[in-house]
């Protein structure tokens, strides 16, 4: 284990605000970093390092980082709630934490404006937020863990619960129409419209199940589930729809402990076992059962989950650096790249190393590993 904190480590000492060492796409565009959900999926995983470890550094560096992009009124820099794009919620959980550990005011005020957000969004018949407001009609399983768990937490905490209704009827619509009936996995997104070239015109379902988009739905569910009101009785169907799918998902588990790329697919070429939603997966299952939602058994599945990432991926190079590689960099649909969401679209986006949405998922797990050993 001590690799996996030496890596950690290194990572974060050569990373700042501005530049941080795991956003590949910024640092491929030679752009600085903005308030993005990448970097909010890492900071997250710091701050649970921080909580299981209690190291400080942990929590000053995610503070430090955090800190500044956030001015004194609750404004933040690099953050445009208008562009209604609700993967920009995502890095927002982290200021609950923060607020908790710190007390600074400024985090309470920012909440408030990504909440605002949350109240603009443009919404699908069915109620859903869109992907985006360029991504019409658009609900895709990346989006649920981007806003859902925000929502919730801040309904609970600040709200009075007055929304919860929204939220169990968000997470139902995408239960009853992205579910696939014969395998139990989602589909990676859904058209309502039926108007995308990419979708299927009687359903609006995109093509395939994408290994990232059912982590970060499996995270949606039990990070919802969560941050509910304990009395709450809604959260039965997040748990049920959980374990569900976790039972569906161990029937593609490949002997080396990770999931492929295009779940389904296995062993078809070019199709590869990918690091990120292998993470995920590793995580899901082992908090799952650490929460009581998932049968002990599933432990080793989580187990043998993070080991396999780590005797594939996680590996030093000649000068003795630490990296994790077989992360896919970015997977979505449409947009000016034209992304059909067809298998050989998944084969052709970028493989890269230490990219925070793979590392952040991996330090998740690890986290979890932690927690197991103590």
């Amino acid at each position: 284990m001590d690799i996996i904190v030496k890596y950690i480590d290194e990572l974060l000492e050569k990373s700042t605000p501005e530049a941080p060492m795991w956003n590949i796409e910024k640092i491929k565009q030679g752009l600085k970093s903005k308030w993005n959900y990448i970097d909010g999926c890492m900071i997250k995983a710091v701050l649970q390092m921080y909580a299981i470890s209690k190291d400080e550094k942990y929590l000053k560096f995610a503070d430090d980082f955090i800190d500044y992009r956030v001015f004194e009124d609750g404004t933040i820099d690099g953050y445009n709630v208008g562009e209604k794009n609700i993967d920009n919620v995502n890095a927002g959980k982290t200021l609950f934490e923060l607020y908790d550990l710190t007390g600074k005011e400024k985090y309470r005020k920012a909440i408030d404006l990504v909440y605002s957000q949350i109240e603009i969004m443009p919404r699908c018949k069915s109620g859903n937020f869109w992907h985006k407001d360029i991504y019409p009609n658009q609900v895709w399983l990346d989006g649920m863990y981007m806003g859902q768990p925000f929502y919730l937490e801040y309904e609970t905490r600040f709200n009075n619960r007055k929304n919860y209704d929204d939220i169990f009827s968000q997470f139902k619509f995408v239960i009853e129409n992205m579910k696939n009936p014969l395998n139990g996995l989602y589909y990676h997104a859904i058209d309502t419209s039926k108007q995308m070239f990419w979708c299927d015109k009687v359903t609006g379902l995109s093509q395939n199940i994408w290994l990232r988009a059912i982590g970060w739905y499996s995270m949606a569910l039990l990070d919802t589930i969560d941050k509910a009101d304990p009395d709450c009785k809604d959260t039965q169907l997040l748990k049920d729809t959980f374990t569900d799918l976790m039972e569906a998902m161990l029937k593609y588990q490949d002997e080396s402990g990770m999931w492929y790329q295009v779940v389904n697919y296995g062993k078809l070429e070019p199709n590869y076992l990918e690091t990120s939603g292998s993470s995920i997966m590793a995580y899901a299952l082992l908090k799952g059962v650490r929460l009581g939602y998932l049968p002990e058994s599933y432990r080793e599945y989580g187990v043998k989950a993070f080991n396999g990432v780590c005797d594939k991926y996680l590996s030093e190079d000649e000068n003795g650096e630490m990296h994790l590689g077989g992360i896919c960099l970015v997977a979505g649909l449409g947009g000016k790249q034209m992304r059909s969401g067809t298998f050989d679209y998944y084969m052709s986006e970028p493989v890269v190393k230490d990219d925070a949405k793979g590392v952040g998922p991996f330090l998740l797990a690890y986290t979890e590993m932690l927690r197991l050993n103590k």
